[in-house]
C-alpha cells in the first residue's frame, strides 16, 4: 500500500531499489552519497538482500556486474571521484550487456573538489567517461519523489535494455527532505529480465531476440553464458572481424536510441508557444519552474522543459518544443554542458543562452527571472 513518507533523495533511492527488487548492493562510502550505503547496510539484510562494502569503487561496480550476471538485480552508488574509478567497468557492462544501476550524486569538482557542495558537472562524464561508441541511459531526478520514481524506472530500463543505467542528481536533491509517495512492489509495474528457452545447445547469449536485445541466461544455468568485454560474435566468442565489430557496436547503440519513446520524456510547464523557453534538470529545474511561474504572472510569455532523461538526449522533443521560441535559456550548474547539446538540435547559437553557476551554490529563481527579463527586453528593443 502506498505510504507518504518524509524522506531525503538518497533515502528515496534506497526504498525504490528495494521495492524494485534489487537483491544486491556493493559500494564504497563517498559524500554526498554515503547515506545510500548506510541505509542499504541495514535494509538489504532485512529484506533478504546482500550488502557488501568493497575496498574501492572499482571493486564495487565489479561486484555489481557479477551479481547481475548471477541473476540478481544489483546496484551501487557513488559521486564524481568514485564514478571516475568505475568507468572502465561501466564500459564493460555496456559491451557485455549486463543490467545494473549506478546512482551518481554529483558534487563540486573537478577531481575531489568539495565533497559536500553541489554541482551538475558530471553530465558528459556519465555519457562519455568510458571509452567506445556505445549508447547509455541516464536519468535525472529533480525532486525526492522523482528520486523514487526514476530509480524504479532505472531498474526496469536496465533489465529491459540489458544495459547499465545511471541515475544522476546532486548533493542538494540527495539531502533535500520532502514528502514522497512510496509504492510497494505489488503496486509497481516491474520489468523482469527475459530468460532463454529451447534447446541448450542453440542458445546464443548475444543474438538479438526482440528489438535488438538478446536474452540473458544466469551464470550457472544450463544455458551457457559467455561474457567478455572484447568484440564478440553472437555466441560470446571474441572476434576481430570488421563486420562483426561494426554490427555489434551499431546494435548496442540502436537497441537504445531507436526506442527512446520508452524512456521518461521531458516535462513541459508554462505557456504553450512561449516566447522564451527555459531548459533545465535536477535541482536547477526547480528554480526554473518557479522562475517561469513568476514571470508568467507578470504577463511575459515563457515556458520550461524539464529533462528527465539526459541520455540519449531527447533531441526531437527539444526541437519540437523550442523551435517557435525566440530564445532558449539553459539553466545548469556547470559551464554549459547541456547547452552544447541543445545547440546540436540546429538552433542558431545566438538563440541559445546559458544561465550558469559555478561557485558551489544553487541557481536561484531570481537569477533565472533576471535572465528571462533581460532577453525579453532585448527582443522588444530589436
Amino acid at each position: 500500500m502506498t505510504k507518504n513518507q518524509f524522506l531525503s533523495g538518497n533515502e528515496a533511492c534506497v526504498l525504490a531499489a528495494i521495492n524494485a527488487g534489487a537483491g544486491f548492493f556493493s559500494g564504497y562510502p563517498i559524500s554526498p552519497a554515503t547515506e545510500i550505503a548506510e541505509m542499504r547496510s541495514t535494509l538489504m539484510p532485512a529484506n533478504n538482500g546482500i550488502f557488501i562494502q568493497m575496498e574501492d569503487e572499482i571493486g564495487a561496480i565489479a561486484a555489481v556486474i557479477g551479481a547481475s550476471l548471477g541473476g540478481t538485480k544489483a546496484f551501487t552508488a557513488t559521486s564524481g571521484p568514485g564514478l571516475a574509478l568505475m568507468q572502465e567497468n561501466i564500459g564493460f557492462a555496456a559491451m557485455a550487456e549486463v543490467p545494473c544501476v549506478i546512482i551518481n550524486v554529483q558534487r563540486f569538482g573537478p577531481s575531489t573538489g568539495i565533497a559536500t557542495k553541489p554541482a551538475q558537472s558530471d553530465v558528459m562524464a556519465v555519457r562519455w567517461g568510458s571509452p567506445g561508441d556505445h549508447s547509455l541511459i541516464v536519468l535525472a531526478p529533480s525532486s525526492v519523489q522523482e528520486c523514487f520514481n526514476l530509480t524504479v524506472e532505472a531498474f526496469n530500463l536496465s533489465e529491459r535494455f540489458r544495459t547499465p543505467v545511471i541515475v544522476l542528481f546532486d548533493a542538494v536533491i540527495a539531502h533535500l527532505r520532502e514528502k514522497a509517495e512510496i509504492k510497494e512492489p505489488k503496486e509497481l509495474k516491474l520489468f523482469q529480465r527475459k530468460k532463454p528457452s529451447g534447446l541448450i545447445n542453440t542458445y546464443l547469449p548475444y543474438r538479438p531476440v526482440h528489438n535488438d536485445i538478446p536474452v540473458l541466461s544466469n551464470f550457472g544455468d544450463e544455458h551457457i553464458l559467455r561474457v567478455t568485454g572484447l568484440v564478440h560474435d553472437e555466441g560470446g566468442y571474441s572476434s576481430s572481424h570488421p563486420q562483426t565489430a561494426e554490427e555489434l557496436v551499431q546494435r548496442l547503440a540502436r537497441k537504445i536510441e531507436n526506442y527512446q519513446e520508452e524512456l521518461p520524456p521531458p516535462v513541459f510547464y508554462g505557456k504553450p508557444d512561449a516566447e522564451i523557453m527555459v531548459i533545465s534538470y535536477g535541482i536547477s529545474a526547480r528554480a526554473a519552474h518557479e522562475a517561469v511561474f513568476r514571470v508568467n504572472k507578470e504577463g511575459l510569455s515563457s515556458g520550461m522543459l524539464q529533462l528527465c532523461t539526459l541520455w540519449p538526449f531527447p533531441q526531437e522533443i527539444v526541437k519540437e518544443t523550442c523551435t517557435a521560441a525566440k530564445n532558449i535559456l539553459v539553466a545548469e550548474m556547470n559551464r554549459g554542458q547541456i547547452r552544447q547539446q541543445v545547440l546540436t538540435c540546429g538552433f542558431p547559437p545566438e538563440k541559445v543562452k546559458g544561465v550558469n553557476k559555478l561557485n558551489t551554490e544553487v541557481i536561484t529563481p531570481t537569477e533565472i527571472v533576471s535572465a528571462i527579463k533581460e532577453v525579453h527586453k532585448n527582443n522588444v528593443h530589436n
